[in-house]
């Protein structure tokens, strides 16, 4: 059994992808989900021999999960059970792919044959999509009201959770090629474990890992390139070993976001010393989260002493443990020293550090999160 799945913000490119695997992989079954504005969900089937079915549902709620666990796992289940070994599936635009293989492993068992989790997309447009302030709903991408992501939400998520990216151009409106390389350009730094591939042909399968892809996605989360980054965009690492003061922080944020594309990380913030805080920037929307007491030791803040940063690689310290911030901001043109002088203003000073956090305000009220 291998399962393909292809996730998109854009019906278009799931189309076009899927096409493309169908024709490499012509002995393949596809299936291709949509759900529309009246919670008809739309199944069309190709077979190995070319024949076309299509099938109507209307769901009592217009859910993309429901479309998932209603509709595509049992389609997925009716082609195994007739015999087909090779399944294409493309779910709605909107839905995840971790959403789509999630369900797949809870029906088919958790070694459900997935191969490849692949994330279709026009590279020009993905700059646009981070910096879509409506969400998917607004922007047309789904027919759900109540979905609040932003299109950048989505694709950031899907960026992290599937190891291929399949350009898609669909034929409408001619593509400048100079956009074209710079969206190319975004995506290898926003998912440096990905393959990149401009063409089907170039797809290796087998490279999906559950969990992985799963971890990826974790809130904190930080995956950079490898290798040096190349312009336009940059990937800047930042790290700090002393607590952030929170007024600061909550000042010099704003600044060290400007332009990112992308910042992600973990923070730790003085009036919240036991707990880790992800910080989720996506293109104009920024939010932090407590993720829950930072690993191993019993929460303290450190001694007085000389301020100590660290290198790109996560490190261990006798006296902090797994504790301290750590921040990768993606964007164009960056200034790297700029963003680590605020970050480094942020850090409690040694007067501040004998002080305590007592009479520390917290005005991201992260302390009472968890």
């Amino acid at each position: 059994m291998n399962l393909t799945v292809v996730s998109s913000l854009d019906a278009l490119c799931r189309q076009q992808a899927c096409e493309a695997l169908a024709a490499i992989y012509p002995a393949a079954a596809v299936i291709v989900l949509d759900l529309l504005e009246n919670g008809t969900v739309i199944r069309r089937t190709l077979g190995p021999a070319g024949a076309v079915e299509r099938h109507e549902t209307v769901l009592e709620h217009n859910c993309l999960g429901c479309t998932v666990r209603l509709d595509l796992v049992p389609a997925v289940e009716q082609l195994l059970a007739r015999g087909e070994q090779h399944i294409i599936v493309g779910p709605p635009s909107g839905v995840e792919a971790g959403t789509a293989i999630s369900a797949l492993r809870g029906a088919l068992g958790l070694d459900c044959g997935v191969s490849s989790a692949i994330f279709a997309c026009a590279p020009d447009s993905v700059e646009d999509h981070i910096w879509d302030h409506h969400t998917l709903f607004e922007s047309g991408f789904t027919p759900v009201p109540e979905d609040e992501r932003t299109p950048g939400e989505f694709l950031i998520g899907e960026l992290s959770f599937c190891d291929t990216v399949l350009a898609a151009d669909p034929d409408i409106v001619p593509v400048a090629p100079e956009a074209r390389a710079r969206g190319l350009q975004l995506l290898r730094e926003l998912a440096p474990h990905a393959d990149i591939a401009e063409e089907a042909a170039g797809i290796r399968a087998g490279r999906h890992d559950y969990a992985q892809a799963v971890g990826r996605t974790l809130p904190g989360t930080v995956s950079v390139p490898a290798d040096p980054s190349t312009a336009p965009f940059t990937t800047v690492i930042q790290r700090i070993r002393r607590p952030l003061h929170p007024e600061r922080f909550r000042h010099a944020l704003a600044a060290m976001a400007a332009g990112c594309c992308w910042l992600r990380g973990q923070l730790w913030i003085a009036t919240a010393p036991d707990c880790r805080i992800a910080v989720h920037g996506i293109g104009p929307r920024i939010w932090l989260e407590n993720t829950g007491p930072w690993p191993g030791g019993e929460p303290s803040l450190p001694s007085a002493g000389p301020s100590e940063h660290f290198g790109p690689i996560p490190g261990w310290h006798s006296g902090f443990g797994g504790r301290g911030t750590w921040l990768a901001a993606t964007g164009d043109d960056l200034d790297a020293e700029e963003i680590g002088r605020l970050l480094a203003s942020c850090q409690l000073t040694d007067a501040e550090l004998a002080a305590g956090t007592g009479s520390l305000s917290d005005p991201f009220d992260l302390a009472r999160q968890h």
